[in-house]
């Protein structure tokens, strides 16, 4: 993803000579300057931008939003877009869209230099002298990093948006210019090669849409999001919009009669409102078509209605007002005042039957949730130092900004902590509550991990259990609106590498993977080790490197010592073979460093498992193999060692897809600790069944830790299934045998993938 502004073209510098250049920075001059002048034809005006401005801004800080024209007009001076304008258009574009936020005159100042240090090479230094730190560190904030170096494309373009990103949790205007940037980039982008286009327009879907939504700007998120649709389907962008127009006249009755009707009731109960109409936009409407397969005549909600009222309380009763007039769908109403959405929206929706049995959706709010609703975290901008200036919403806006600092501290590549805060950018959310009945926002899908890591990362990284609604539930129990989570924790509790498997937040995930590579780090290492010297062994090497390959092995791989290759290799992030390949070409001909024996087919030696190495080794969830299955081992990307047994089917399946991921495993002679295991029985639907079952699972020297039972009461027959704990094989087929003999039991079985 490239953060380079869509149209930009530079021109050759020795254009900046040319007479009609001069002529058109001189005319622009004048008017910054905000003396009167001749206007020359193309040349570029910010008197627009000035009135704006000025309505706002004191005298001392409109001079200083004018110097910043003044040298952002120098330094482009030649530079021109590919629609053929100059380019200080776009800067004085983006300062207006900023200008429409009421931003103050730093964001002003930096939105017009925001190009200068990415394409005309203006120092930091120099931008601190001549407009303070805070203008200089806005701008650098907003820079690429095209001076350093990167292994690909994508590394660099992942560690452009973490810079982004984090300037933006030092002071959110970052990402407000970054937006505005990304708007006129949108509207101009015409010019670009089709290409060009679909990439920029993805990755505007991507990821600045959902930051929009995220603070809020729905204007901005809205026409982002249909200016991207238009140019990654304009088949279907254009067939949509015809059928809208076309609808639009076809509706044109109905809306009037709504209107009307909803005018007439509301001035009876005596509300002052503003009612009109909104039309859903394009994207939405495709959307709603492809999820719910629907054709366009089948979208009755195209448009909906707006209520604008002047207090709290009459929310409330223009609502009951509305219920009266029409009659409302069965589930279709959310009290997003009561409690509102992540990004600080507040309204109440409902859904009502209109006039033909059409159904309309109606918005009701007040005029400070609507310039909220808006305009999200810029509605009444005004920037201060201090959080106890800021306000509801800049403060919890503010708190997610700071989450993306903690997970910068935890997350180990730029790519990664992209991963991690593109998780975190869902519009939809559940909210659940506390014991002590404080709200928890998460994404939707969220787990009772997230819920735990939401709370502390030291909660999440010791949690064993969970409660849901006072009943116990599974960690990776979906979270749904209104449930009230309680977690137990447990100080010798460790977080487990099948956590990441579902795990939603990008907060949960960087603490958990931050865990995995710091506490389980030795253990990673000697694994890494072993795994090396197999795969070396197999090409008839020495696991001994001499010091001058170990020196061009971690300049060459980019590893910092050779424990953290080992490391790397022991949590699945690189292949041990691929590494012993690449040594294996560094050792060329080199036999007296590094003997290699190419007569001898060396067996690899399995890597041996004792059931006790923690994360670093895990034994898979789907198959949980136990002493005396036939195993083998799935290498993971950043999780280690999964351990399946032979005839799992999930196992076979995966085996298929990445063949090079799976080494020899064996069991340890020597086991000192029990497995888990799953049994599945049949067995009469009679009283004291499972008192009996389970009576004789602890005679069998078994310890049960989970039980399940269908809640069909009429059948005959129940299915119960039990995970119990035993030390092998061995002793799994007694137990089997003991549970068969108990009266009742039709059938039983161990449970496999």
């Amino acid at each position: 993803m490239n953060l380079t502004p869509a149209n930009l073209t530079p021109a050759d510098s020795t254009a900046a000579g040319s007479a009609a250049t001069r002529t058109m920075r001189a005319a622009a001059k004048t008017l910054g300057a905000g003396t009167s002048g001749v206007v020359v034809p193309g040349a570029i005006s910010i008197t627009h931008l000035v009135e704006k401005v000025a309505e706002y801004l004191s005298p001392s800080d409109l001079k200083k939003v004018k110097e910043a024209y003044r040298f952002s007009d120098e330094k482009h001076l030649g530079q021109m877009r590919r629609s053929g304008e100059p380019y200080i258009s776009h800067p004085i574009a983006v300062a207006e869209i900023c200008a429409d936020w009421k931003l103050d005159a730093q964001a002003i100042m930096a939105a017009l230099l925001h190009d200068v240090m990415e394409d005309q090479d203006v120092k930091k230094e120099e931008l601190i002298e001549r407009f303070g730190a805070p203008v200089a560190s806005l701008v650098d904030g907003l820079s690429k990093l095209e001076k350093i170096e990167f292994q690909s494309q994508i590394e660099a373009q992942a560690e452009n948006f973490r810079k982004m990103l984090l300037a933006m949790a030092s002071d959110v205007r970052v990402i407000l210019i970054k937006l505005a940037d990304r708007l006129h980039n949108m509207r101009t982008l015409d010019v670009m090669a089709p290409d060009k286009k679909r990439r920029i327009a993805s990755e505007t879907m991507e990821v600045y849409v959902p930051i929009a939504h995220r603070l809020g700007l729905n204007n901005i998120y809205r026409e982002l999001q249909d200016l991207s649709f238009s140019h990654l389907y304009p088949l279907r962008y254009r067939t949509l919009a015809k059928a809208v127009k076309a609808a639009r006249g076809n509706r044109r009755e109905v809306v009037k009669k709504i209107l009307e009707s909803v005018k007439n009731t509301l001035a009876m109960a005596e509300i002052e409102a503003e009612v009109y109409g909104r039309e859903k936009t394009l994207y939405g409407i495709y959307c709603k078509m492809r999820n719910k397969h629907l054709s366009f005549s089948q979208v009755l909600d195209v448009y909906g209605f707006r209520v604008v009222v002047d207090s709290f309380l009459h929310c409330y009763v223009a609502l009951g007002t509305l219920h009266s007039l029409y009659k409302p769908m069965p589930g279709k109403f959310k009290d997003y005042i009561a409690i509102r959405k992540l990004n600080g929206y507040q309204s109440l929706h409902t859904t009502l039957i209109g006039p033909y049995g059409t159904p309309v959706e109606f918005q009701i709010r007040t005029q400070e949730m609507h310039r909220t609703a808006e305009s999200g975290v810029a509605a009444h901008w005004l920037y201060k130092n201090g959080e106890s200036n800021l306000s509801d919403l800049q403060q919890r806006t503010h708190a997610w900004l700071q989450s993306l600092l903690d997970i910068q501290q935890q997350t180990g590549d730029s790519a990664e902590f992209l991963e991690h805060v593109k998780v975190d950018l869902f519009p939809d959310s559940v909210y659940v509550f506390t014991p002590k009945s404080k709200i928890i926002a998460l994404p939707r899908g969220a787990t009772a991990i997230d819920f735990a890591y939401s709370i502390h990362t030291g909660i999440g990284d010791h949690t064993v259990s969970v409660a849901i609604n006072n009943e116990a539930a599974l960690l990776r129990t979906e979270l749904r609106n209104g449930d009230i989570v309680e977690i137990v924790t447990d100080p010798s509790s460790r977080p487990s590498p099948t956590w990441l498997s579902f795990v939603r937040t990008g907060k949960a995930r960087s603490a958990i993977r931050h865990y995995l590579r710091t506490i389980s780090a030795a253990e990673s290492v000697s694994l890494g080790q072993q795994l090396l010297a197999q795969a070396l062994n197999a090409l008839g090497l020495k696991a001994e490197l001499a010091p001058h390959l170990v020196e061009r092995l971690l300049k060459e791989s980019s590893a910092k010592s050779l424990d953290d290759l080992y490391s790397e290799i022991g949590i699945g992030k690189r292949m041990a073979a691929l590494v012993a390949r690449h040594i294996f070409g560094l050792v060329g001909g080199d036999s007296a460093s590094m003997p290699v024996d190419r007569n001898v087919a060396a067996e690899l030696d399995p890597v041996i498992i004792c059931g006790s190495e923690g994360v670093s080794v895990q034994l898979a969830p789907c198959c949980l193999p136990i002493p005396g299955d036939e195993i083998v081992g799935q290498l993971r990307r950043d999780q280690g060692l999964l351990v399946h047994t032979g005839e799992c089917s999930i196992a076979k399946r995966q085996r298929i897809k990445e063949p090079d991921r799976w080494i020899a495993v064996e069991w340890d002679t020597e086991l000192n600790r029990r497995f888990d295991s799953r049994i599945k029985l049949l067995a009469s639907n009679e009283k004291g069944i499972l008192a009996r079952v389970a009576a004789e699972i602890g005679a069998s020297d078994a310890n049960i830790i989970y039980v399940g039972m269908d809640e069909d009461k009429e059948h005959l027959l129940t299915q119960l299934r039990f995970t119990v704990q035993v030390k092998d094989r061995v002793h799994l087929a007694g137990l089997l045998r003991n549970v068969r003999r108990v009266t009742g039991v039709n059938r039983i079985l161990r449970e496999r993938a």
